[in-house]
């Protein structure tokens, strides 16, 4: 009998330690220390493989952090794939072959695995709902819609009581636009839990994405989020980059508590050298980031990136294009950013030939850049550089561009793209980009006058009369502010000087927008020219003249 509970005893303290390493670990994770994390969980499953709980949780160490790397998500894959093995039903690790199917852009796979996954458990399971649910909130393919539908379930399980399922809800809600309710579910968090940032931290960043004009607000909860727990790193990460362009002072010091409450790892030397950069202390920079490579055999690829801007905002365009040449190489291209290729491109049209080598990489800045404003500089610096070398058609291919990402292009746009395919004789090109211009400014007359000199260069004869059209709907416009459109109307009149003294012979016609012209403007000696040499009568056909008599042939020697 004493026996009997001697091995219960031991038995249960086995699981309360099992259980106590487990929350240490995702202790860890909370604090986002995913290298101390991943080290404690390694231990659990090194001690017992078939550990579901610590193989669940050591999966997501390698695929939470931001930098993580296709090599990650596939090891976490493994893993997975390795221990179902022997655990097939186990609803955890299902719900974690999901979160990795989303990765990978299999989302109808991981849905079938997240239902397999909530059947099982018969949506009673707290950790399994909340997996499913942070899944979908942290992959970018993620469901959330689907994600809410799972964490309210969750939060109706009977003694529910873990605060992080309200941050993944208000995540969740957060991820669908919807401020209000995810703000209500972070407060749902702290009431469980008063002292966890976390939830205080995320209340913040939903203010933080309405601008600076909230301020005021959002530093209240960053501020109350580090008052309940110093130790709480991402908030003090989080202002490092929120003022790292705007206050880098301010963002050095935050900089510095976030070192002091996290990791060591290879990515902190990356941020001593980045905020050397930062202070515009390029050399010290470069010297910090060597000695960063020095000191590691991996070396963060990042720091390669920032010699690349460090050298060049030393104008050393040749160690700029190399170090990008060798940060492109060592990184993955999760955490390649759409100013490491925007940046590449400007350097590399610093060398000769190379334009379409950084047109590619504009392109990659483009798609992977969210606001409008960066794609439009991204793709005007390709333009720009064609226009300086006088490659009009090329410019105006990259200003169609600019007019197809912007959601309201303006005059300026699309005068670019027209009248660089104008001066190039692509007169059609100009002709559809000036209707654009008409259509959308349909009371100003330029619009309609580009596109009449543009179908005048494809009929140059006039024999046609395919600018006829539109150079009267450029005078009808553009008289209505005869002033501002003078260069317009005037540059119309004399086409119609043109076409109706060479193509239909009518001299009076012609005669009359001579007058038109010279009524805008009475000094215009071409107008009162043409008016002159029109008035003058037809000279008779003069008789044929004699023929000269043909030269004697050159003697011979």
């Amino acid at each position: 009998m004493k026996s009997g509970v001697l091995l219960l005893a031991v038995l249960m303290l086995s699981v309360n330690l099992k259980a106590q390493t487990i929350d240490q670990g995702k202790t860890l994770l909370y604090y986002e220390k995913y290298k101390s994390a991943k080290a404690a969980f390694e231990k659990l499953v090194a001690a017992n493989p078939n550990d579901v709980d610590a193989v669940y949780w050591l999966g997501q160490t390698m695929i939470m952090p931001d930098d993580k790397t296709a090599k990650d998500v596939a090891d976490a894959k493994a893993l997975y794939q390795k221990t179902l093995l022997a655990n097939s039903n186990s609803p955890l690790l299902l719900a974690g072959i999901g979160h990795i199917e989303l990765l990978e852009g299999k989302d109808q796979d991981a849905r079938n695995h997240f239902e397999t996954a909530i059947s099982l458990s018969q949506s009673k399971s707290v950790p399994v709902l909340n997996a499913v649910g942070f899944a979908n909130v942290n992959a970018k393919d993620g469901d959330a819609a689907y994600a809410i539908d799972k964490l309210k379930i969750a939060t109706a399980v009977k003694k529910m009581n873990d605060p992080d399922v309200y941050v993944n809800l208000g995540d969740a809600y957060k991820k669908t636009g919807d401020g209000g309710q995810a703000q209500i579910a972070y407060e749902a968090a702290l009431a469980l839990n008063p002292k966890y940032a976390r939830a205080s931290y995320r209340i913040g960043k939903i203010y933080q994405t309405q601008g600076a004009n909230q301020e005021e607000i959002y530093m209240k909860y960053y501020n109350e989020a580090i008052a309940k727990d110093p130790a709480y790193a991402p908030v003090y990460e989080n202002l490092y980059n929120l003022y790292y362009t705007t206050d880098v002072p301010k963002s050095a010091q935050y900089l510095d508590k976030f070192l002091a409450n996290t990791d060591d790892n290879p990515k902190n030397c990356y941020l001593r050298a980045s905020i050397l950069y930062a202070q515009a202390l390029f050399a010290d920079a470069l010297k910090k980031a060597d000695e960063c490579i020095g000191s590691d055999p991996a070396p963060y690829p990042k720091l390669f990136g920032i010699k690349a801007y460090a050298y060049n905002k030393l104008k050393d365009s040749v160690n700029a294009k190399a170090s990008f040449e060798k940060y492109f190489q060592a990184a993955d291209t999760s955490i390649i950013g759409m100013g490491d290729y925007s940046t590449y491109a400007s350097v590399l049209l610093k060398f000769p030939g190379n334009d379409s080598i950084a047109g590619k990489y504009v392109d990659k800045a483009v798609a992977l850049d969210t606001l409008e404003t960066n794609k439009v500089n991204y793709l005007k610096s390709m333009a720009a550089s064609y226009e300086a070398q006088k490659k009009y058609k090329e410019a105006a291919d990259w200003y169609s561009k600019v007019i197809s990402v912007k959601r309201a292009p303006g005059k300026v746009d699309l005068y670019n793209a027209g009248f660089n395919y104008f001066r190039v004789a692509s007169y059609d090109a100009a002709i559809n980009v000036f209707n654009q211009y008409s259509q959308k400014y349909p009371d100003d007359a330029f619009g309609y006058y580009m596109a009449a000199k543009s179908k005048w260069g494809i009929d140059s004869t006039m024999a046609q009369a395919l600018a006829n059209a539109d150079f009267e709907k450029t005078i009808s416009v553009g008289m209505v502010d005869s002033v501002k459109y003078k260069p317009q109307v005037i540059g119309s009149y004399k086409y119609f000087v043109a076409y109706y003294a060479n193509v239909k012979k009518d001299n009076a016609k012609a005669i009359e927008y001579c007058d038109k012209i010279l009524s805008l403007d009475p000094a215009d000696a071409e107008a009162a020219s043409n008016k002159e040499a029109l008035q003058k009568p037809a000279r008779p056909a003069a008789p044929p003249k004699t023929p000269a008599k043909p030269a004697k042939p050159a003697k011979k020697n």
